[in-house]
């Protein structure tokens, strides 16, 4: 069952909360042309965040591993990303002989062009006067703005799986089967822990999700959902340490092996773009949106939570888990493929569920009895979850140290002969040579030689000693 069925089925698990009516962002004031250069600004600003995103990377990456990065083309570097474009439109465009050309062209251009797409339903500010009419910084919401994401998601993998089958080759292929995989599997711990936001929010428009959080950020009632949407985005994004599809040493390349020129620009470009996508989404359900740290809106009846405040706020929040990536991709190495799936279905998803049924307990108990005390009860509760999770984690880690300890020792022999295969081989850590016995001389050469041989012995001394 997808999570669209799921989350279809929201309004008769919220006993206590309807869903809202509509959203709250107020649209009415809003020509058809406004928004048409609201989406034109989206645009911009999301460009200008992949150009600044990719030098970022390279110089945080560079001080991280006590090198400079970037630094000759234009001040700091900045230009580098300029360069890196202008090379990649440059290069030659080859698609492969036996590729099927159509579906090869389209792949990238879905997975280049959806990336947009779920930007639309983010309120990056509150309501603003724009040439002369009220309208929010948001291209658009309704009341299931949040699955748009998720569905926008589900589609883009249709495009990983056609550019590694459309190249005809067996690398892409394998690449395109791993991210299909991965993506359906993170996709489904992402979108329950998006459930217990729509369960404390009763909505799942994005714009009212913020509005709850005036008082207090879901960050905090909520820290399981943060933990595990924060993991599954990493995942759903194809970055390090969960870059499977893309794993170099095992792949060449991924699914994008065969690609060049600006097929595989485009592939990197959406890559980019749903970095900030599931960042911002981050923001919005759990770090208030466009909302002022706390200390600051509170000053002048908060005054920093009006006007373009709030893209000040909202694009500092998303920065922070961009960061977030860059330290990862700087500090991990990349996870097997099966240890990767594993910890996604046997961890990640049977954490969410049970979180969810929590969440639905404590959402729908009786708020009389309760009072204005749920909310310390809803942070306790979180907090006890979050323990329990880590040390069983840890108890479950150590054991699963021992237990592949004791196979080691069964496996590996105290002692070894290192020339029992013919040829020598080293000892394993731990183990002792064992010393090899001197050969017998083979019963052949104790044999006298024939008479001819011995006659001919004879006359070659004879001949030594006339000489």
């Amino acid at each position: 069952m997808s999570f669209a069925h799921l989350a279809a089925s929201m309004p008769e698990v919220m006993v206590s909360l309807p869903m809202a009516d509509g959203p709250a962002a107020d649209f009415s004031d809003t020509p058809w042309w406004l928004s048409l250069f609201k989406t034109v600004l989206v645009f911009v600003y999301l460009l200008l965040q992949v150009v600044v995103v990719i030098w970022f990377e390279r110089r945080v990456i560079g001080r991280m591993q006590q090198r400079p990065g970037p630094n000759r083309f234009g001040p700091f570097g900045l230009f580098q990303t300029l360069a890196d474009g202008l090379k990649l439109m440059m290069k030659e465009d080859v698609t492969p002989k036996g590729a099927d050309k159509v579906m090869f062209i389209i792949a990238p251009l879905m997975v280049g062009s959806l990336a947009f797409v779920s930007f639309a339903i983010i309120p990056m500010g509150g309501e603003v006067e724009m040439f002369g009419h009220t309208t929010p910084l948001q291209l658009t919401d309704t009341p299931v703005a949040t699955l748009l994401v998720l569905a926008v998601a589900g589609v883009g993998a249709y495009g990983f799986v056609l550019a590694g089958w459309s190249s005809g080759s067996t690398y892409p292929l394998l690449g395109g089967l791993r991210s299909t995989a991965q993506v359906i599997s993170y996709e489904i711990a992402m979108g329950l822990a998006l459930v217990a936001v729509f369960l404390f929010a009763g909505s799942m428009s994005t714009s009212e999700i913020v509005a709850a959080q005036d008082g207090l950020w879901y960050v905090f009632p909520l820290a399981v959902s943060f933990v595990v949407y924060i993991i599954t985005m990493v995942g759903e994004t194809n970055r390090l340490p969960f870059d499977l599809a893309e794993g170099e040493g095992e792949l060449g390349g991924g699914f994008h092996t065969e690609y060049s020129s600006m097929k595989f620009g485009m592939f990197f470009l959406g890559e980019y773009i749903n970095m900030f996508t599931v960042s911002a989404l981050a923001a919005t359900l759990f770090l208030g949106g466009y909302y002022a740290p706390f200390g600051l809106g509170l000053i002048n009846d908060g005054m920093f939570n009006e006007g373009y405040w709030g893209i000040l706020w909202f694009t500092a929040k998303m920065w922070s888990f961009i960061f977030f990536y860059v330290w990862l991709r700087g500090s991990l190495p990349r996870v097997r493929y099966d240890q990767f799936m594993k910890f996604g279905w046997k961890l990640m998803i049977p954490i969410s569920l049970t979180w969810v049924i929590v969440a639905i307990l404590l959402r729908s108990a009786d708020e009389g009895f309760f009072g204005e005390g749920i909310w310390p009860l809803v942070i306790t509760m979180s907090l006890i979850f979050v323990s329990l999770i880590t040390a069983g984690w840890l108890i479950g880690y150590r054991l699963n140290m021992a237990d592949e300890a004791k196979a080691e020792s069964r496996k590996v022999p105290a002692e070894i002969d290192p020339f029992a295969d013919g040829y020598p081989v080293p000892p394993l850590p731990g183990q002792k040579l064992i010393e090899p016995k001197p050969a017998l001389a083979p019963a052949s050469a104790l044999v006298v030689g024939s008479a001819h041989d011995a006659d001919t012995i004879t006359e070659e001394s004879s001949e030594d000693d006339r000489g």
